[in-house]
């Protein structure tokens, strides 16, 4: 059976990031990407830098995600993988709880403030430190301001018509500029 091969225009969804390699036989210790660990139950076929890889084990040491993939035998092949994202179909994500949304169907939604309709940008990627997920929104000219991804600031989210209303605390703008 051949790996699947995506389709150009098929939007791949992130589900980890590949941090390093973990031990000698080309494991990689790898971020999740989204709270469902469920979602490596059962992965199997994945793209890894555009590549289709399959994935031979997934198990948590912690916190952290451990992958083996088919062929990646050693710390220098794990190695090469290192800082590379795990993408799947999305026809292949897991469903998710009412309320909860994959942060790759926000990229392309319009920011507005709540109330007014102003516009603040479109959401061009996000950014995780950590904390809460961090919105990247393009305002136009070449700027972006990182808009926190938390209920008391994205008050209404709408992925289907590619729109979120925001209330933006005070001083966030600035903060960004």
């Amino acid at each position: 059976m051949n790996p699947p091969t995506p389709d150009k225009e098929q939007n791949l969804v992130v589900v980890a990031r590949l941090l390093r390699p973990r031990g000698n036989r080309g494991e990689l210790a790898a971020e999740p990407i989204g709270d469902s660990k469920r979602r490596f139950d059962d992965l199997g076929d994945v793209f890894v830098g555009g590549r289709a890889l399959s994935v031979e084990s997934a198990w948590w040491h912690g916190d952290r995600l451990v992958l083996k993939f088919a062929g990646v035998d050693s710390i220098s092949a794990a190695g090469e993988l290192a800082g590379l994202d795990v993408a799947v179909t999305p026809d292949r994500r897991v469903p998710l709880d009412e309320g909860a949304y994959y942060v790759a169907d926000l990229v392309g939604c319009g920011v507005v403030e709540k109330g007014t309709g102003t516009p603040v940008g479109v959401v061009a990627g996000w950014e995780d430190f950590g904390g809460p997920l961090l919105l990247r929104v393009e305002t136009g000219a070449g700027k972006e301001i990182l808009i926190p991804f938390a209920r008391a600031i994205c008050v209404s989210i709408d992925p289907e018509a590619k729109r979120i209303e925001v209330e933006l605390p005070e001083g966030l703008r600035d903060l960004n500029a």
